[in-house]
C-alpha cells in the first residue's frame, strides 16, 4: 500500500549534477514532512535535506548546503533532490523519507534507496 519509489541515481563525474525523484503513494503525502537521507558503506545514515509538509521551510546538512536543493510538489506526491557540484564523498545510497508526528507518535516511511556514485 505505502510506497516511496526513488529514481534518478547513477554514475556521475565530480562536479556534475543529478536529480533524484521520489514518488509517494498510499498515504496522505501533504501531511508528511519529506526528507532525503544517505548512507555510505560502513557509515551511519545521515540526513541530507528536509522539507516541511507545505514546502514552507527546508533544512540541509552543512556538507551539502549551497549545492543541493530539495523541493516537493504536493499535487503530484513527489519530492526531488537536485544535486549540483557533486563530490566523491557524496557517493552513497540515497533514501526518500516521509515523517509525520501525530498523537505524540512518529511515523516514518522509507523508500528502498537509489545509488549515487560520484567518480572519475
Amino acid at each position: 500500500q505505502v510506497q516511496l519509489v526513488e529514481s534518478g541515481g547513477g554514475l556521475v563525474q565530480p562536479g556534475g549534477s543529478l536529480r533524484l525523484s521520489c514518488v509517494a503513494s498510499g498515504f496522505t503525502f501533504s501531511s508528511y514532512s519529506m526528507s532525503w537521507h544517505r548512507q555510505a558503506p560502513g557509515k551511519e545514515r545521515e540526513l541530507v535535506a528536509s522539507i516541511s509538509s507545505t514546502g514552507g521551510s527546508t533544512n540541509y546538512a552543512d556538507s551539502v548546503k549551497g549545492r543541493f536543493t530539495i523541493a516537493r510538489d504536493n499535487s503530484k506526491n513527489t519530492v526531488a533532490l537536485q544535486m549540483n557540484s557533486l563530490k566523491p564523498e557524496d557517493t552513497a545510497v540515497y533514501y526518500c523519507n516521509g515523517r509525520r508526528v501525530f498523537f505524540g507518535n512518529i511515523r516514518d516511511y522509507w523508500g528502498q534507496g537509489t545509488q549515487v556514485t560520484v567518480s572519475s
